[in-house]
């Protein structure tokens, strides 16, 4: 069973997004924030981490790039969730580190496609 970091600040979302990968066979753990992510990402060793970019502490791009610059956890892929649609934000969170970005609302077909993509490409 794969392990997904779900780093969400919003209750409402990391309800419906844990829910839903659970019911998918994920196992999930969740942060509230990026110190939280970061520091759960280390202590957890997942296999994927979802990483919303609008946090409190450490913005989603300043926690991926502490993960990136850290040697335990620069292989665990990166998945940017947001609702920052804007045109730079994709390049914006590949330069931070991100492996794949995705938008809110969750498709969750889209979203699951991208996690399979992102799992089967770290098996290496």
């Amino acid at each position: 069973m794969s392990r997904i970091l779900l780093v969400e600040d919003n209750e409402l979302n990391r309800d419906m997004l844990q829910r839903r990968l659970k019911r998918r066979g994920f196992e999930v753990v969740i942060a509230v924030d990026g110190q939280e992510g970061v520091e759960r990402a280390q202590s957890e060793a997942p296999d994927l981490i979802l990483m919303d970019l609008s946090l409190p502490k450490i913005d989603g791009w300043e926690a991926t790039r502490r993960l990136k610059a850290n040697a335990s956890t620069r292989h665990i892929p990166v998945l940017a969730l947001t609702a920052h649609a804007m045109d730079g934000d994709r390049h914006r969170a590949e330069e931070a580190g991100c492996d794949d970005y995705d938008t809110k609302p969750v498709v969750l077909e889209r979203l699951l496609g991208k996690i399979e993509k992102l799992l089967g490409a770290g098996d290496g």
